[in-house]
């Protein structure tokens, strides 16, 4: 994960009786377990060496016996592999609500009915059936949760400050808010918390992309991008993070 929630106050109440040099010791282990999955090196020397703390090694020592648990395979944190369990069953669940709608939409495309040169004048009332005939059912519910949609711009604003920001909301992104909102709620069948916590996932996910990001090239992603229907589907699906190792 190259992203992690910090909640500064939990964070605060579990840590005021650290020095300085604990701090950050804890902070840079906390970073390194995170960022790679996985245990820790069961020997700390190695691991204090590893954070660019191989004078403190004590000190690291000290970190590791409060807030690590020795297993195995090394140190670890059973909050933190919560947290990571947490995310990649986030990233499985939008990975297959995007494969549904992106299906849905093949689907809707594979049955349109094609006019024929020799076909017969259709009355209104025809047309009206021969619509309603081609078009599949896509599962939609009979009430779906109005899509929030300045919450949604003010959360993209929030978690991604390092792409361009959204001030101007006309309606031609209201309208694509709107759609995705529609095609994640549908989809798993989520009420207005649900598809807000999605959303949530989903910038939070974007975040970790060095290409969205624009820490691989000179080009960064914004709101337009994020929301365009063909690119959705595929920054759930990971498309945009196959760069990352």
């Amino acid at each position: 994960m190259h992203y992690y929630q910090f909640n500064i106050g939990d964070y605060a109440s579990h840590t005021r009786h650290l020095d300085l040099y604990e701090d950050l010791a804890y902070r840079r282990l906390l970073d390194m377990y995170y960022l790679h999955e996985r245990p820790l090196n069961a020997d700390s020397t190695s691991v204090a060496k590893q954070i660019g703390m191989r004078d403190k090694v004590q000190v690291v020592q000290d970190v590791l016996n409060e807030f690590f648990q020795l297993g195995e395979e090394g140190w670890v944190n059973d909050r933190a592999d919560k947290e990571i369990k947490h995310f990649h069953s986030k990233i499985e669940q939008a990975s297959r609500a995007g494969k549904a709608s992106a299906e849905r939409r093949s689907n809707a495309r594979s049955t349109d009915v094609q006019p024929t040169n020799k076909q017969e004048p259709i009355t209104n009332n025809q047309e009206t059936d021969k619509v309603a005939k081609a078009t599949p059912d896509l599962g939609k519910p009979k009430s779906v949760p109005p899509a929030p949609i300045q919450e949604i711009v003010e959360m993209y604003n929030t978690i991604l400050p390092e792409l361009p920001q959204t001030i101007v909301v006309n309606d031609s992104r209201k309208r694509a808010i709107a759609a995705r909102w529609r095609e994640v709620v549908t989809a798993d069948k989520l009420d207005r918390q649900g598809g807000l916590d999605f959303f949530k996932w989903y910038f939070e996910m974007v975040k970790t992309s060095k290409f969205l990001t624009g820490k691989s090239k000179d080009w960064k992603a914004d709101m337009d991008f994020l929301f365009n229907p063909s690119k959705f589907p595929r920054i759930i699906e990971g498309t945009y993070h196959k760069d990352q190792k």
